[in-house]
């Protein structure tokens, strides 16, 4: 093994890691997309993947419906809860009502780069506050027997130096920090957009790498650009884990693959039985009022490069407009795929 790569994946006791939870694949916070439909779905294509929720504010916790913001299916197991906030009592408040809804570990957002979120304070703009990030964790820590981390980024504008990010990642560990998602790509807050800055500037996966070796034992998970096979098993072999985004979402069966790197034999075998395992949730769900479009726009990127994804997509995205739509636009959408096989 060289000196710049971690175990492979079968060669290290993750048991042993604080959290005591498997981080070696995991599926990004994503808003407007991991939501509770999105993420069955995705269980059912990656069995062992750590979960993530949508970041939900620590203050809509405190005040709102917690019972609606915080439901999931027993089935999402294991899922963390990720939180954005920055005022340590309410950020523990929101701690102690994911304890109780049951949830596995509970993630500080420090790297959203959003206009909305900036001006609440809290995102990536946490990054200049290490103390008051670090205050944010030992509050939660002190108010939860779950594991604390935190999802952040290399950097944030012009403050983007090895020795910023060693830094802010020094204090956030003593401040009890067990584990930290590092998206390997700065953030800029003026001048791109946020989906702009999904792309732009460049991945800089050698200065999240140099943290892993400069910072200890917390275990380091990678994000950002993770689109296929090769890139993850490439990361795997230098972090403890690696957090795939938007491949996950539109291409939802790479997991599949990722999932049997890490669990040899594991997972469903094909789109169809994904599908058919899914739609007995699907039942479920409309039979509380849920309408069909709210899982099945989680579903357009199940074929993409299959023949019949086109008609996949037109066929389910019909559901939107069709507020009494039933299970019968899935199955008729299936079986056009299949034929098309």
């Amino acid at each position: 093994m060289t000196g710049n790569q971690r175990p492979n994946a079968g060669d290290r006791d993750y048991s042993q890691l604080r959290g005591d939870l498997d981080r070696r694949l995991c599926v990004a916070p994503m808003m407007d997309w991991t939501d509770r439909h999105c993420r069955y779905l995705l269980r059912l294509i990656a069995p062992h993947a750590l979960l993530y929720t949508e970041m939900i504010v620590a203050a809509a916790i405190e005040h709102g419906d917690t019972a609606r913001l915080l439901e999931f299916h027993e089935h999402e197991h294991p899922l963390a809860l990720q939180v954005g906030g920055s005022d340590p009592r309410q950020l523990a408040v929101a701690a102690r009502a994911g304890l109780r809804a049951g949830y596995d570990e509970i993630n500080l957002n420090v790297g959203c780069p959003s206009g909305r979120v900036q001006a609440g304070k809290f995102g990536v703009c946490l990054m200049r506050e290490p103390q008051l990030v670090a205050d944010c964790v030992r509050a939660m820590r002190d108010a939860v027997d779950l594991p604390i981390t935190v999802k952040t980024r290399i950097g944030v504008d012009d403050d983007d130096s090895f020795e910023f990010l060693l830094d802010f990642a020094t204090a956030v560990t003593a401040g009890g920090c067990d584990a930290l998602v590092v998206h390997a790509r700065k953030a800029w807050l003026q001048g791109l957009s946020p989906k702009e800055n999904r792309d732009v500037p460049p991945l800089d996966y050698g200065i999240v790498l140099r943290l892993r070796q400069n910072l200890g034992e917390i275990p380091i998970v990678v994000n950002g650009g993770i689109g296929d096979i090769g890139i993850f098993t490439e990361r795997l072999r230098e972090f403890d884990g690696v957090m795939v985004g938007r491949a996950a979402y539109q291409t939802p069966m790479v997991l599949a693959e990722m999932e049997r790197v890490v669990y040899p034999g594991s997972g469903l075998v094909n789109r169809e039985q994904v599908v058919e395992a899914y739609l007995p949730y699907v039942a479920s769900q409309l039979a509380r009022g849920v309408r069909l479009h709210n899982m099945t726009r989680h579903m357009l990127g199940l074929f993409q490069g299959y023949p019949g994804a086109r008609h996949w997509r037109r066929h389910l995205s019909q559901a939107s407009s069709c507020p009494d739509a039933g299970i019968e636009f899935v199955e008729s959408a299936l079986a056009h795929v299949t034929s098309a096989a």
